[in-house]
Order: structure tokens, then C-alpha cells, then sequence
């Protein structure tokens, strides 16, 4: 146990490997030890959501004495990633998962499932190393919607990005993911060993299939028979992952100190967790199954699902949220007005897309997203929801509009979801706060809701965002009105409005307030 200070806290125990003994009777720790790990997977992009997701799961196979060759080392591309690899390193590659359930309770477990974190800057020829190395099966992938260089207009490869094509300069000294992999699968195929499993874990439709069409594209530029083999003999296999998981803050931090656990970077989720996973690996795989993985033939329809309801409804609520004063997740789904807005738009914009999802109540999906969304202890910023805007409307929001719109459905809510976005992107709230608008596109998202007064539909022109909806007078004369409203009217009033004039899901949320580590 650890000793109280004089302000009745205890001091707080530093992560490591030979120092489980001294945490918190509460913290939970692996069973496992580092010497009985052996390293398995190579994961491109640690950040929060992979550490309460992916290592998690990987963590509660290795609590049952499974999987322990599975370990996983993390690799860093970007500059930013050297805090990872110093937080990580700090403590021995550990860190604190804490749930925080709706009644207040906070559940915290240290995990171990990775056993090392390399930081590619530092010496790319280690990261090749391990990935050639026979021991890696699996490659696992969350460089976010945009690390896949898809151009939205065509589908296809978009090879500007100036570090893709340093990566053609020199392919043995690579900068990128697709860099990398492909430089690895080249050197593993001429040693005649077996491709590793490129697993994709970001929020894309058909992510793996996504990764094989973009990295076999850019192996391509290199050498065609190579695209091929990659094309061929390399598994892709799609997953749906699901975990809301907020940036960690400082108060995260102090708050897990104040109960006895020093961490540098703690990982703060809700309780729910899913990953639906096609079983398609022919390097192997973990037995991921008897972690609650759910293994399937065709992960399609729950990867819709999740794509155009929990994720297209994060944005439903966003902006609008943003732009109403609302700062968290939680507060705008405990307002019953807006709560109503986002299951309207799920039940009758988002769910006539999907195809049956098998073994899914959706109605009961529906519901539990907004209660998800309302948990007041998670605390997940509206500001990171509305992040890279680029990369997630042309991804979950508008191929349900161009759908509803063939199949004369409803696109009036959607509508306002584009319309708030714009008025968003004008930089300043309803109170004349100014918002950073954060996007890999910023200045001509920027520029284009700042032209609204010469062009109306300015900010829908862009067919790398729209495609070609600022053509359709349907879809033109729901945004043009919704706009107009939220620059006349505000977007509480929009909102209201809306609903008054749609169906009314009946809907609460319970409120609950105690606080604590259980």
C-alpha cells in the first residue's frame, strides 16, 4: 500500500514493472510478468485510443496466461509522437486505463501489453527490423481518416504529400506508414519470409480494404510486381472498433496521482468497448475471441452502423453544441432539445441506410449512444469532435445524404450538420467567442464559409468535401435554410424548431453524480 501525506492523499507510486506491489489496492495490474512477453505486433499510431482499445483487449489475453507472444512495440512517425516514446519510456512502457462509468466511479488498470515504443525520426532502420523481423505477424494501423491519402473525389491515391514522395526518393530511409510498409513487405518477400497482416483500426469504411487499395497503389510507384504481391498475398482484414476515449487532461493526471498512481500519460474511456474483427489472418493471430472480440465472415454492416450513427451523430451534436455554448459532449446530449435532434437524425437519416445488422437492436443501439454520449464524467471535449472536419463529414455524413437523397428520404438534419459546420467554420461562436477551427484543410474551409455573403453555396463547392451536392436543389435548399437560421436565429433555436416539426423520440437520461476510484 502507499502512505498517506499530510493532506490525507496517498504518494502517488511511479509505473513500473517490479513496483506492482506498492499500488493502491484498487489498481488493477497485469498477473503477467515482462520477462514471459515476447513482441508479436507492430502498432503505428499510439495515442489514447489505441491504449484503451487494441492493448487493452491484448492485455486481457495475456491476464490469462494468453497471447504472450503477442506483445506489442509502438511505433511513432510524427514529430509530436516523441512524447509518447518519453512518457512511455519513463515507466517501463506501462500506463494506467481508467474507466469512468456514468455513477461516477472511476476503474483503473495498469497495462503491459506493450513492450516497447519506437520513434521513428530517431532510427527508421529499427523500426524495418522489427517489422521484417519473422516474429512480427501483425501490423496494426490508427493514423487517422487522413494517414490513407485517399483523394475524395476519386477514390484513389493521392500521392502529393510531399513525404510520400521522399519516401520514392529514398524508400530505404522511409518517413511515412505506407513508407515503411511497403519497404518491409519488399525486404520481407525477398528473404522469403511471410507478409505480416496489415490490420486497420480507424474510423473508414472498409478500412482494411481502404489500406490494401492505397498502400498497394503507392508500392506501385515503386514497382508494379511488387503492388501485386501485395495486392495479393497480403492480408487486409476490416474491423469496426468502438471506445469513446477523450484526450487525457492534466486534471486526468492529477486525479489519478491524488489516488495513487503517478503516470504520464494516462488513458481515460468510458466503460463500453467493442471491436468486430474479420477473422483473416493467415500469419496468425491472438485468440482474440476469448477477449470479447467479436470475429466475423463480413464486418460491413456493423462498421456502417458505427460509422453513420455513433460517429456521424458525434458531429450531428458538435458544431452545434459549439456554437450554442456547450463545450462538453455530455452537456449537449443532457439538453433534452438536442438529444432529440440527435436520435431524429439517427432514426430517420442515418439507420434507413444501413444494412441488418446481425445480432443489433438498433433502436436500443440508437438510445444507448445518446446515454454514452451524456455521461458527465467522461468529459470528451466537443473541440476534438469537431477536429479535422475534412477528413470525417465526406466519410460519415455524406454518403448517407447522397443515399437518402436517390432514395427520396429525409436529408433536413444532415443538412443542418453541413449548414453548422459552415457557420463553425466562420471562427466565432454565438457569444463572439472565437473557435480554432482544426482541420488539415483549415484555410479553405475558412475562406469558404467566409464567402458565404458572395456565394451562398461557397462552402459546398468543394467536391473534394461534397462531391457534387451543391448541384442538388433539394439537398441546396435544406443547408441554404438551415444556414440561415443559425445565422438569424442561433443554433439552440434551429435545433428546436426541427424537432418541432419531426417525430420526437422519447428519451431521458439519468443523472448521477458520485465521484471516486472504485
Amino acid at each position: 500500500m502507499t502512505t498517506a501525506t499530510t493532506d490525507g492523499h496517498p504518494h502517488p507510486v511511479g509505473l513500473a514493472w517490479d513496483a506492482f506491489d506498492l499500488l493502491p489496492e484498487h489498481v488493477q495490474h497485469p498477473t503477467y510478468t515482462r520477462a514471459q512477453l515476447s513482441p508479436g505486433i507492430v502498432h503505428f499510431g499510439v495515442g489514447g485510443f489505441h491504449r484503451a482499445h487494441e492493448a487493452m483487449y491484448l492485455d486481457r489475453l495475456m491476464n490469462q496466461g494468453r497471447a504472450l507472444d503477442y506483445g506489442i512495440v509502438g511505433v511513432g512517425t510524427m514529430p509530436g509522437d516523441a512524447r509518447m516514446r518519453d512518457a512511455l519510456r519513463g515507466q517501463d512502457h506501462l500506463y494506467t486505463l481508467v474507466l469512468k462509468h456514468p455513477d461516477g466511479r472511476r476503474e483503473a488498470r495498469v497495462i503491459g501489453s506493450i513492450v516497447d515504443y519506437l520513434f521513428a525520426p530517431d532510427d527508421p532502420q529499427a523500426v524495418l527490423e522489427r517489422l521484417c523481423d519473422p516474429t512480427t505477424r501483425i501490423v496494426s494501423l490508427t493514423v487517422t481518416e487522413g494517414g490513407y491519402h485517399v483523394n475524395r473525389v476519386t477514390g484513389e491515391l493521392d500521392s502529393s504529400d510531399p513525404a510520400l514522395c521522399a519516401d520514392l526518393v529514398e524508400p530505404h530511409r522511409p518517413r511515412t506508414v505506407f513508407g515503411f510498409l511497403v519497404e518491409a513487405l519488399r525486404r520481407r518477400r525477398a528473404a522469403r519470409l511471410p507478409p505480416f497482416t496489415v490490420m486497420s483500426c480507424d474510423n473508414l469504411p472498409g478500412n482494411g480494404d481502404t489500406a490494401r487499395t492505397m498502400i498497394s497503389a503507392f508500392a506501385a510507384l515503386r514497382d508494379e510486381e511488387l503492388a501485386r504481391w501485395i495486392g495479393a498475398e497480403v492480408a487486409f482484414p476490416n474491423t469496426m472498433v468502438d471506445r469513446i476515449t477523450p484526450v487525457t487532461t492534466e486534471e486526468d493526471v492529477t486525479a489519478l496521482a491524488a489516488h495513487g498512481v503517478e503516470d504520464a500519460w494516462p488513458v481515460v474511456c468510458e466503460p463500453f468497448t467493442q471491436w468486430v474483427v474479420e477473422d483473416h489472418f493467415p500469419a496468425g493471430r491472438p485468440p482474440f475471441e476469448e477477449a470479447g472480440v467479436q470475429l466475423v465472415e463480413d464486418v460491413t454492416a456493423y462498421e456502417l452502423m458505427k460509422l453513420r450513427l455513433l460517429n456521424a451523430s458525434h458531429q450531428a451534436i458538435a458544431y452545434l453544441g459549439t456554437l450554442a455554448g456547450y463545450r462538453q459532449a455530455h452537456e449537449v446530449c443532457r439538453d433534452p432539445v438536442f438529444a432529440e435532434f440527435a436520435l431524429g437524425y439517427m432514426e430517420h437519416e442515418g439507420s434507413p441506410t444501413l444494412p441488418p445488422v446481425p445480432g443489433v437492436d438498433l433502436g436500443a443501439y440508437r438510445h444507448q449512444l445518446i446515454e454514452r454520449f451524456a455521461n458527465p464524467h467522461v468529459r470528451d471535449s466537443l473541440a476534438r469532435l469537431c477536429a479535422e472536419s475534412s477528413d470525417r463529414i465526406p466519410t460519415w455524413l455524406v454518403p448517407v445524404i447522397r443515399e437518402n437523397l436517390a432514395a427520396g428520404r429525409p436529408v433536413e438534419r444532415a443538412a443542418l450538420v453541413v449548414a453548422s459546420w459552415a457557420r463553425y467554420a466562420e471562427g466565432v461562436d454565438e457569444q463572439g467567442r472565437p473557435l480554432e477551427v482544426v482541420d488539415r484543410r483549415e484555410a479553405q474551409v475558412r475562406a469558404a464559409a467566409a464567402a458565404r455573403h458572395k456565394d451562398p453555396l461557397a462552402f459546398l463547392r468543394d467536391p473534394d468535401l461534397f462531391s457534387d451536392l451543391s448541384t442538388n436543389d433539394r439537398f441546396t435548399g435544406a443547408y441554404l435554410r438551415a444556414l440561415a437560421s443559425l445565422h438569424e436565429h442561433g443554433a439552440s433555436a434551429t435545433v428546436t424548431a426541427l424537432v418541432k416539426r419531426g417525430v420526437r423520440p422519447s428519451h431521458t437520461v439519468p443523472l448521477s453524480e458520485p465521484e471516486g476510484f472504485s
